[in-house]
């Protein structure tokens, strides 16, 4: 939000600077975020002076050159080339002098600099109002008359200023100080709290009468929830033309545009108050007639920006008799309008529901500077001043009649809110105790009204305007800001509890997994945990009715809580690999949720969220290179990856039971559980109906791991420190003719059972499936290490080790040695 620094000066009496005014604001909350000079005129005409024109004749090679000579209060005068058609001795004009840098209307900026026009030397220019940047007039130079002497700055003539403009972060609470009222009205506050005498004051409109009622428009308000309060006024004979100077400087000074004077003047009232205005054509009322209400459903309307669109029956509309022509506080109708022929106006001013403001600014995708006031809430008692200074700017500046009396259609059960004060509450939560004359000035500075005290008990009664405050914290905090901060002492002693955190850290486990993941060439994303309940629709490891379902979605594609990561993340690749960008490897952590409808009983009990981590692989696992061969990402590449993050957790894979077939995401992959049952991880390749919900046509391959489940299992995982062996190991290996339904698995579990004290390591290096080998046999080549950490191993142990392993594989899986 843009506050002038000027403009704030109209409505408060203060000497502070704008420096202190930016501390000011925000120590009370009303945090400056940038503090900008900004001059009414680009450059503020620093290095143009004025000059006297003493003696002008033709150019000898010109027909529309002219030689002026001009004074400018220096030792000599200049000798100036002009092509001014109107330029003439003794003229006072403005003359830009060398090295001055003017910012012309059309937007260029000129250097002036020593030059030779047509064989003659100038040193200056004589400038037409364009070429100051204060007007549009390029037929001749600006005469000037004045009696200041030659060589006084312009700037000082045209009594340029200077302005600070604050830029504030507004919180969406505070819609209050969302004009210069507002802001004033708070900065007065703090200054008459802390001693100050800073006098608050509005415009005057002592002097508002109705000028005849030539021009009546009945208003009926058929929707008082959304609308409890409506004021109309009519305006006739008014003529649209530029505003004037003072009323452009001021919407030019917080960065607005003008574009007439009707316009201006609404848009100037929103600043000044922060109470929206709507000017209709008043011609254009059928019948005469004002309604709010709304439309059936579908009804067509069109617009300012002339889009037709279709309207719901929640949307409050401001009518005709005959049709709609406005959306009420969002945005006006095209039909309805004012244009540079209006003669007569109809100007609204109202309090909306803010819920349905907001709804209907949503629904159509319509944000304006009058939505945002109303959606946040603005002050139902200041229209009756709002619609009286309007009207008296439109007689003044648009020369029109007010030609009604105002109509003023109001909810009376709007009561005032009230609420219960504690000193010992606001001692407690403030963490001082404030002198309690000070409390009542805070209180009454804040435009609080105490009702009634009864001993340690304030009843108060809130401006109507501060629709955030509510309870008596929300009293309390706005004493505290008011009261300051800052002025808050520190405790003599500081009290607190020290915590452990539990073991392992959670976060600072997801660090090191995210690291490890990252430094092997995967990217981390972060998804939307709403999407779409279509993507579960047809799959036989989801179920839809467990699908946590939002109540009110924004579209369809976020009606429901995610209940896998895996569709994030096949979103993430399609967007890539549309952007030709297929090779991809990635990773997500976040929630997943779940709704269980057996223990449905209206309480969170049916609901459920638990932590995943997700893994992506796709696309090429090396890319072509002279010295590289191209490699397409497998399954076994994701593997890898996930055997080799679950050992930098200390969780060798063997220790976990593979259940083959068992991944969630197709019929081919792998679950791994712990030794109690629990599920800590799967991994598989996504399938191809699961990828065809968004679109993705290339393998990919998918691990997911139960963070939860994973580090409950690490609480009581422990990693022990073990001295190197001495020893050498030993390899040794066997090439067995196996059945083709034996996994390397269970010979895997074959070895490790039979020989427990020197068997270190188990690997499967060959796998041959072909000629020369019996029907429904296949060979597996397997190495096994050895190693004694007391000795080193013999022959004869190394042999009769070996010789138990062929005889325990013989037995158990039916195998022979080749």
């Amino acid at each position: 939000m843009t506050i002038s620094y000027k403009w704030l000066k109209e409505y408060l009496d203060f000497n502070e600077t704008h420096e202190q005014i930016a501390e000011i604001l925000t120590n009370i909350g009303l945090e400056v975020e940038s503090v900008e000079m900004r001059e009414t005129v680009k450059g503020g005409l620093a290095g143009v002076v004025l000059g006297q024109v003493l003696a002008c004749k033709k150019h000898p090679d010109s027909d529309h050159l002219h030689i002026t000579t001009v004074n400018i209060g220096g030792e000599q005068p200049l000798q100036i080339v002009c092509g001014a058609p109107n330029v003439a001795s003794g003229q006072k004009v403005a003359v830009a002098t060398i090295g001055a840098v003017l910012y012309l209307s059309s937007g260029d900026e000129l250097k002036i600099k020593r030059s030779k026009i047509r064989g003659v030397e100038s040193f200056g220019m004589i400038c037409a109002e364009d070429e100051l940047g204060i007007g549009n007039d390029h037929s001749g130079i600006m005469l000037i008359e004045t009696d200041a002497p030659n060589g006084t700055p312009i700037n000082k003539i045209f009594e340029i200023e200077n302005d600070y403009i604050f830029e504030i972060g507004l919180t969406p609470n505070r819609i209050d100080a969302a004009s210069h009222y507002g802001v004033a009205r708070d900065l007065a506050a703090y200054i008459n709290s802390n001693g100050g005498n800073a006098k608050l004051k509005l415009p005057d409109i002592g002097n508002f009468k109705i000028d005849n009622t030539d021009n009546i428009c009945e208003i009926i308000v058929e929707n008082t929830d959304a609308c409890p309060r409506y004021a109309g006024i009519t305006i006739s004979n008014i003529t649209i033309a530029p505003s004037p100077e003072w009323l452009q400087k001021r919407l030019k000074s917080i960065g607005i545009n003008p574009k007439n004077n009707a316009v201006d003047i609404t848009n100037f009232i929103v600043h000044e108050l922060g109470q929206p205005l709507h000017a209709f054509d008043a011609d254009k009322i059928d019948g005469k007639k004002v309604v709010v209400k709304t439309c059936g459903e579908g009804t067509s309307f069109t617009t300012l920006d002339g889009i037709e669109r279709k309207l719901s029956d929640k949307d409050l509309m401001i009518c005709s008799a005959t049709h709609p022509m406005c959306m009420a506080g969002v945005f006006g109708g095209l039909d309805s309008g004012i244009s540079d022929e209006t003669k007569n106006i109809f100007l609204e001013c109202a309090c909306f529901n803010p819920v349905w403001i907001r709804k209907t600014a949503r629904r159509h995708g319509l944000h304006t500077d009058a939505s945002f006031l109303y959606e946040r809430g603005t002050d139902i008692n200041i229209i009756p001043y709002s619609i009286r200074r309007a009207a008296l700017l439109f007689r003044e500046i648009t020369k029109g009649e007010i030609s009604s009396e105002i109509k003023d259609i109001f909810d009376k059960t709007f009561e005032p809110r009230h609420v219960k004060l504690s000193y010992k509450n606001i001692d407690r939560l403030t963490g001082e105790k404030i002198a309690r004359d000070k409390l009542k000035t805070i209180l009454a500075s804040l435009e609080i009204k105490i009702i009634n005290e009864d001993g340690d008990m304030l009843f108060v009664e809130i401006p109507q305007y501060r629709v955030d405050v509510t309870r008596e914290c929300d009293v309390i905090e706005e004493i505290l800001r008011i009261y300051s901060y800052n002025s808050i002492g520190l405790p003599k002693e500081l009290r607190s509890t020290l915590s452990y955190p539990s073991k392992p850290d959670n976060e600072e486990t997801i660090n090191i997994v995210a690291d490890f993941l990252s430094n092997n060439g995967f990217t981390e994303i972060m998804s939307n945990s709403l999407t779409s309940a279509a993507y579960y629709e047809g799959l036989k490891n989801f179920d839809t009715k467990t699908l946590v379902k939002i109540l009110n979605p924004l579209s369809s594609e976020l009606n429901v809580m995610r209940q896998t990561l895996l569709f994030n993340g096949l979103e993430a690749i399609a967007h890539n690999a549309n952007r030709k960008n297929s090779d991809l490897k990635l990773y997500e952590f976040g929630n997943i949720y779940s709704y269980n409808p057996d223990k449905a009983d209206g309480t969170l009990k049916s609901y459920s969220e638990d932590y995943r981590l997700s893994i992506f692989i796709t696309g090429a696992d090396t890319q072509l290179s002279w010295n590289v061969k191209f490699e397409k990402s497998t399954f076994f590449t994701l593997k890898k990856t996930l055997e080799r993050l679950l050992l930098r957790l200390g969780i060798s894979i063997d220790e976990l039971q593979a259940d083959a077939n068992a991944s969630p995401f197709s019929g081919e992959g792998l679950s791994y559980a712990l030794k109690n049952g629990k599920t800590v991880a799967t991994i598989g390749i996504a399938d191809k109906t699961v990828r065809e919900k968004c679109d993705v046509k290339q393998d990919v391959f998918v691990a997911e791991i139960y963070w939860t489940q994973l580090m409950k299992h690490l609480k009581n995982h422990s990693i022990l420190y073990r001295e190197l062996s001495k020893f050498p190991e030993v390899r040794r290996d066997f090439a067995l003719i196996i059945d083709k339904n034996v996994t390397y698995k269970h010979l895997r579990d074959i070895a490790c059972s039979t020989e427990k004290k020197f068997l270190k390591n188990v690997s499967l290096f060959d796998v041959y499936e072909g000629n020369n080998l019996p029907e429904g046999k296949k060979q597996y080549a397997l190495s096994f290490v050895l190693q004694d950490d007391e000795k080193t191993l013999t022959d004869a142990q190394i042999e009769r080790i070996m010789q138990n392993l062929l005889s325990a594989f013989e037995t158990q899986a039916a195998a022979t040695l080749r």
